[in-house]
């Protein structure tokens, strides 16, 4: 009993020793920062699928970790002498929202969903393509989505640098496609370069 009365006199003495310091229990939770990002950036691999006729396997640029990365998804090829049908069938993916699996591993797409694309107007440049909103009314991230996307391939005759304009008369602009472009995307936005009305 003589013990029992001792280890409660204790307790009773070191709480008040800790609360003359200052220190007091709190029910209130303490703000560690953010949780760090599970993103892997890697699509789980799936069993390979022959593309259905008239379709074929491209790379789009999906967004992770605030950087561009190349996922693979099955576009309808409408023929290399189609550039403009190209860079819609291209750009309807990059409208779509990522699959289960493209989501689980961190994958995202800023692109909206009201963004077209059409070939060159009179006096434009050969391999223009406009779409239907100024280019540097985009988002940093959907900018360099859509060109990163569209350079290398038939919609562009394989050209690196995408020459792009938008709905109204401004001439269009070289956007480039990059090592900095895809890790750093914001750098491409108000980054093109004016293109002179004449064939290049």
């Amino acid at each position: 009993m003589r013990r029992t009365a001792h280890t409660v006199l204790a307790a009773v003495t070191l709480a008040g020793a800790l609360a003359g310091c200052g220190i007091r229990g709190t029910a209130v939770p303490v703000d560690a920062g953010g949780a760090p990002s599970r993103a892997t950036c890697q699509v789980r691999p799936q069993a390979p699928a022959t593309p259905p006729a008239g379709s074929v396997s491209m790379p789009v640029q999906l967004v992770c970790t605030s950087q561009l990365l190349p996922v693979s998804r099955v576009v309808s090829s409408p023929g290399r002498q189609d550039a403009p049908g190209l860079a819609q069938a291209l750009l309807d993916e990059l409208r779509r929202q990522p699959s289960p699996a493209e989501d689980e591993a961190g994958f995202s797409t800023d692109v909206p969903q009201r963004l077209t694309v059409g070939g060159p107007r009179q006096g434009d440049p050969a391999g223009t393509l406009r779409l239907n909103t100024p280019p540097d009314e985009l988002s940093p991230l959907a900018l360099a989505q859509v060109v990163c996307t569209f350079a290398g391939t038939a919609a562009t005759g394989g050209n690196r640098t995408v020459v792009l304009g938008g709905p109204g008369q401004e001439p269009p602009r070289d956007y480039p496609c990059t090592d900095e472009t895809r890790a750093h995307p914001e750098t491409l936005q108000g980054g093109g370069t004016p293109v002179p009305g004449t064939g290049r």
